[in-house]
C-alpha cells in the first residue's frame, strides 16, 4: 500500500507561486494515476488536477486552469504542483492521490474522491489579499 506525503505548502501573497511535492514511499508509484485534490474550510473537498502514469496526459479544474501545473518524477517517486497567480479562493488544505491504472498513457478522467484509494495527509496553502 502506497504511502503519500506532501509538503511545500505555506503563506503567500494573492499573484505569488508555491510548489506542492508529493512523495510516494513505494518503488512502483509508476503504477499510479495520481491527483490533486483540496478542502477549504467548511467546503468540500474538490479536484484540482490529474496526472497519467506517463505524466503525458494531464486534467485540471476550470478554476485552475493556465494557473496550475502538475507533473511527476517517477525515478524519484515525487508529484508535484507548480502554482502561480495564486487567489485567495485558493486557500485550502491540498491533499495528493494514487490509484492503481492500468494503462501507461491513458486521458485520466478520475476526479471524483472515491476513484482514488489512498491519500496523504495534506498540506495547508493560505493565500492573503
Amino acid at each position: 500500500q502506497v504511502q503519500l506525503v506532501e509538503s511545500g505548502g505555506g503563506l503567500v501573497q494573492a499573484g505569488g507561486s508555491l510548489r506542492l511535492s508529493c512523495a510516494a514511499s513505494e518503488r512502483t508509484f509508476s503504477t499510479y494515476a495520481m491527483a490533486w485534490f483540496r478542502q477549504a474550510p467548511g467546503k468540500e473537498r474538490e479536484f484540482v488536477a490529474a496526472i497519467s502514469r506517463s505524466g503525458g496526459s494531464t486534467n485540471y479544474a476550470d478554476s485552475v486552469k493556465g494557473r496550475f501545473t502538475i507533473s511527476r518524477d517517477n525515478a524519484q517517486n515525487t508529484l508535484y504542483l507548480q502554482t502561480s497567480s495564486l487567489k485567495p479562493e485558493d486557500t485550502a488544505l491540498y491533499y495528493c492521490a494514487a490509484r492503481i491504472a492500468a494503462v501507461w498513457h491513458a486521458p485520466v478522467t478520475f476526479t471524483r474522491e472515491d476513484e482514488y484509494a489512498y491519500w496523504g495527509q495534506g498540506t495547508q496553502v493560505t493565500v492573503s489579499s
